[in-house]
């Protein structure tokens, strides 16, 4: 059991790996770059260090590193296990989630003759626009981006 700021917490080692872990992909997500501790944004720069800074005493120094200004960091151990996994999946999810929705947006608004600021759309709209969707979603689970190009200064 660990006792912070008065409260008293109690996890396994097992437990603990499992909230860094949580701790790097939640900074990840929020802007971090783990060979960046300085990258954290402010407002979790404290708890991450917090979170770091007890991995000794809950049996998880192998998760943790410490930079010369004194900063913890994620080990290379905790970045390249089951969280970097999962991490993979997201950025590959949120990749091709933000693609097909942002061309089939655009193409949406070219139907429409329409610029960005005439969102919100109808209902006839929304589902035009997951048509659209469901057809870039179909495309690249076929051929991932081979066969995207860019054509500059035109319309593809």
């Amino acid at each position: 059991m660990v006792s912070v700021a008065g409260m008293k917490v109690s996890f396994t080692t097992k437990e603990y790996a499992r909230l860094l872990e949580l701790v790097y992909l939640g900074l990840w997500v929020a802007g971090a770059r783990p060979e960046d501790p300085a990258s954290t944004p402010e407002r979790y720069a404290g708890v991450a260090q917090k979170a770091y800074g007890l991995a000794e005493s809950m049996g998880c120094a192998e998760l943790v590193d410490v930079d010369l200004e004194g900063l913890w960091f994620p080990a290379d151990k905790l970045q390249t296990g089951a969280a970097r996994e999962k991490l993979d999946r997201f950025l590959d999810d949120s990749f091709w989630e933000e693609l097909a929705s942002r061309l089939a947006e655009r193409d949406l608004r070219k139907d429409r003759n329409a610029s960005e600021s005439t969102i919100p759309y109808s209902a006839e709209e929304e589902e035009q626009l997951a048509k659209l969707e469901d057809r870039y979603w179909h495309e690249f689970e076929q051929t991932g981006v081979d066969h995207i190009h860019l054509i500059k200064g035109g319309q593809g």
